[in-house]
């Protein structure tokens, strides 16, 4: 039977609702999707690296074979040969980690939400990088933190800040490898007086490293998770070896923490996709990355290598950039009076984009930066998209 003249819902939002916010990257995305669009604004891994076939055998053969365990739930800490491969790849002669330490979580931002869920209250100190993972600060905003800005140079974050910074703080989250958004990596020297001051403050550390496989000159730095077992939180991610589309992220942490998040996320999805996590580990349990991992560096080196001698070229004195060793991303600096939201609008007109800087600050944000992603994108685009970019910025300089 209808309802006659129906009273209008009234939408009453939680006070934590009414804090969400858009991301700005995906918003912008939204417009990348035009075709004419030269896109330098996802971080979107290349889907010339999705290993298709590779996959498409796996999941042939997890539902042929065990089809019936893949469909059924599964436990929520994860599928137990893929927590010992986790284990198993993370373990150095000084740090044995057991399978017992590594939760499986629906891509690495649901790791990033569990982690804000069970450390952060209303109010709690958290330490972020400058700039810092705008992702990390989207999910981490929901339960109210203060954040407190780490200083970085050229080199990454500045250790010997922390000391003061992080008394009484709850965590610190930091990307020590090829940094998202602005490429860089923290040296040996850094890593390990990060790990020895937060030891000392008791501060847990959180190493999130989603692209440190992906190096282009040398073998990736030693972890700091092998540095500290019990003081550092270790984040992974299959998103950007193998493909975003699985959704599957994986935390490594003392077991006191892991048994809180697993209760957290029973309350979230009640675990992680089962048939996704035997795929995963019947495609990788034979050595797969040793070989497919090298084919990605390769492709990503070269866009890299295009993009900065197309920066070299094109963008006029008085704009520097940075020079990453792996990873996805390059961080321009604009003259301060250059507001790179609103040279975006411009630049779309010339169907280019890219994210501005803005976004990724935890505090004061610094409007005259921006965020360029070159793996997306071929050779001879690149250095078509930078031209124009390069063009525009000149005219306001």
């Amino acid at each position: 039977m209808k309802i006659e003249n129906p009273t209008p819902l009234q939408w009453r939002f939680s006070e934590r609702a009414q804090k969400l916010q858009s991301s700005a990257i995906r918003e912008i995305l939204k417009i990348t999707m035009r075709p004419e669009i030269i896109s330098f604004a996802g971080g979107l891994p290349s889907p010339a690296t999705f290993p298709v076939e590779r996959l498409k055998v796996a999941f042939d053969k997890v539902l042929s074979d065990q089809g019936k365990v893949a469909l059924q739930y599964g436990p929520t800490d994860g599928y137990g040969p893929l927590r010992e491969w986790v284990a198993n790849s993370l373990s150095t002669d000084g740090a044995k980690i057991n399978a017992n330490q590594v939760m499986m979580t629906s891509g690495s931002q649901q790791g990033l939400d569990l982690l804000g869920k069970v450390l952060i209250d209303e109010g709690s100190k958290v330490l972020v990088e400058t700039p810092s993972y705008l992702g990390a600060l989207q999910a981490f905003s929901l339960y109210g933190p203060e954040f407190v800005s780490v200083p970085s140079d050229d080199g990454g974050l500045m250790p010997e800040t922390v000391a003061t910074l992080g008394q009484g703080a709850r965590m610190l989250y930091a990307l020590p490898n090829f940094q998202n958004p602005t490429g860089r990596t923290l040296s040996v020297e850094r890593r390990q007086a990060l790990v020895n001051i937060c030891a000392q403050l008791g501060l847990p550390l959180i190493e999130d490293d989603p692209y440190g496989a992906l190096s282009y000159r040398a073998e990736p730095l030693p972890k700091m998770l092998s540095m500290n077992p019990g003081g550092v939180i270790y984040m992974g991610s299959f998103s950007k070896i193998l493909t975003p589309g699985i959704r599957l992220g994986y935390v490594v942490a003392p077991r006191a923490l892991i048994e809180k998040m697993e209760q957290a996320k029973q309350a979230t999805d009640l675990h992680t996709s089962q048939l996704t996590q035997m795929v995963v580990y019947e495609t990788i349990k034979d050595g797969f990355l040793d070989q497919h991992i090298p084919t990605i560096r390769k492709l990503y080196s070269d866009q890299c290598d295009a993009m900065l001698d197309a920066l070299q070229t094109y963008f006029p004195s008085g704009v520097s950039w940075t020079r990453p060793e792996g990873g996805m991303f390059i961080w321009v600096t604009l003259p301060k009076h250059i507001d790179s939201t609103k040279l975006l609008a411009e630049a779309v007109e010339q169907h280019v984009a890219f994210v501005p800087g803005g976004p990724f600050y935890g505090n004061t944000p610094e409007q005259h930066t921006l965020r360029l992603s070159f793996v997306t994108v071929p050779p001879a685009k690149i250095r078509e998209g930078i031209e124009k970019l390069g063009k525009l910025i000149a005219s306001k300089i």
